[in-house]
């Protein structure tokens, strides 16, 4: 991996590539989901969503001052549970979250961009125009890190203050008041499982903050800023949903929101401005669909290469020429062109949720056996991060189970081909040797 080169990133261009990820996906492709499970305590599904994810941040950061690595999370799965299939499994299963974050705002941009003209919710143009954002997003990808990091930037600006203006201009455009703050629906009309099913989903819209830990070999000053990137793009996005979802619950009902969960954003602004505020929020939306997933394959590549080089999964070049992080890229983007073409925005966000979930228990628990002292983590803290995550899981499974179960079956049986695979894989290695 010798082509990324050591602080070729600013604390700047981290912060950016983080909320690249997480913006691009939480607040476009997530918010119509998870108001569908929390009716209309949707906003505070985010809110406590980032407060979980700061739980789970802790993990991170303390491991990243400690062992700041190209690899972020493959590296310290290794660190913690040695070259085992345990690790392999858990960083495949990161990885995959993060491709399957790719389909969901490939398809999202799709959705959004669509509502230019006039189209069927269903069109097939919706995948074909997600293939092309990661056909665009891999071309920009393989042109270096300079690129990626100024692109990360000016969009990360662009679309903030687009989606903070989209934002308090929809509040101001409702007559919203701090009287609207509590809902008026009460919370013991949903499920508590449901409440929770949308936790789930709000995390995922926070998970990109884990993009910043695969480039720590890159990032200036990395035993710090690695952290305080992490912090920031919480903090960020944490502002940034919440505005917009008292933005659109301001101007839709439960209902319209649920109608439009492909496509809320673009909903919430045709009462509230127009056609032009139409147009300026699927402008903000492309822009922010383009950035995460530039960032998010930039992350997966960097984590698979890290893993191929450890020897942890196996790798074929199938001729290809050029370095070995290139290669990953192209395996990187087929499987996120698969994905966007055979699923639907609902099942791609239920697997990323579920495999992301189980990796983040597996970090935290192996953080609190193996190397708790070692980073000066406090058992607490790490604790609190393994309970809030298992009960969020186990109801997310308990709702999919009921309403969708080829999803948990899916699910389970990529996580058994996984382990069992490494395994194998792992053993065959050990006799090669």
């Amino acid at each position: 991996m010798s082509e990324y080169k050591k602080n070729s990133l600013s604390l700047t261009g981290a912060v950016s590539l983080g909320t690249g990820v997480m913006i691009g996906a939480g607040i476009f492709a997530l918010l119509g989901q998870v108001a569908e499970l929390s009716g209309q305590w949707f906003p505070y599904a985010f809110l406590i969503g980032a407060i979980i994810s700061g739980f789970s941040a802790y993990t991170y950061v303390k491991m990243s001052n400690a062992y700041p690595s190209a690899g972020g999370i493959a590296m310290y799965l290794k660190k913690i549970y040695g070259k085992s299939a345990l690790t392999a499994s858990g960083a495949l299963l990161m990885a995959l979250s993060m491709v399957i974050n790719e389909s969901l705002v490939a398809r999202t941009f799709g959705s959004y961009t669509l509502q230019l003209f006039d189209v069927g919710e269903n069109s097939v143009w919706v995948p074909i125009l997600g293939v092309v954002l990661l056909v665009v997003a891999f071309l920009v990808n393989i042109s270096g890190n300079n690129i990626i990091g100024k692109s990360s930037l000016v969009m990360a600006i662009l679309k903030i203050g687009g989606i903070a203006i989209f934002a308090i201009g929809g509040l101001w455009a409702a007559g919203f008041s701090f009287s609207e703050v509590v809902p008026s629906e009460s919370l013991t009309e949903t499920p508590i499982t449901n409440y929770l099913g949308a936790l789930a989903l709000s995390i995922l819209a926070y998970k990109g903050f884990t993009t910043i830990t695969n480039s720590g070999g890159e990032i200036v000053n990395p035993n710090k800023n690695v952290g305080r990137a992490i912090i920031i793009s919480l903090l960020i996005c944490t502002v940034v949903y919440m505005l917009v979802a008292f933005a659109v619950s301001s101007n839709l009902s439960i209902d319209e929101i649920i109608k439009a969960k492909d496509y809320s954003l673009a909903e919430a602004s045709r009462p509230a401005f127009g056609k032009y505020g139409l147009w300026f929020t699927v402008g903000i939306a492309i822009v922010a669909t383009i950035s995460g997933v530039i960032a998010s394959i930039f992350a997966v590549s960097r984590m698979t290469a890290m893993l191929t080089e450890k020897e942890l999964i196996p790798h074929r070049h199938f001729g290809m020429p050029g370095r070995l992080q290139k290669h990953m890229l192209v395996y990187t983007v087929v499987l996120a062109l698969t994905l966007t073409i055979l699923f639907d925005l609902t099942r791609i966000a239920s697997l990323g949720a579920i495999f992301y979930l189980i990796m983040d228990i597996g970090i935290h628990y192996g953080v609190l056996r193996n190397m708790r002292k070692e980073i000066k983590a406090r058992a607490l803290v790490l604790i609190t991060a393994i309970i809030l995550d298992v009960v969020v899981l186990g109801a997310f499974l308990w709702i999919k189970a009921s309403s969708d179960l080829l999803v948990v079956i899916v699910a389970a049986a990529m996580m058994v081909l996984i382990f069992f695979g490494e395994k194998w894989f792992l053993r065959r290695n050990e006799n090669e040797d």
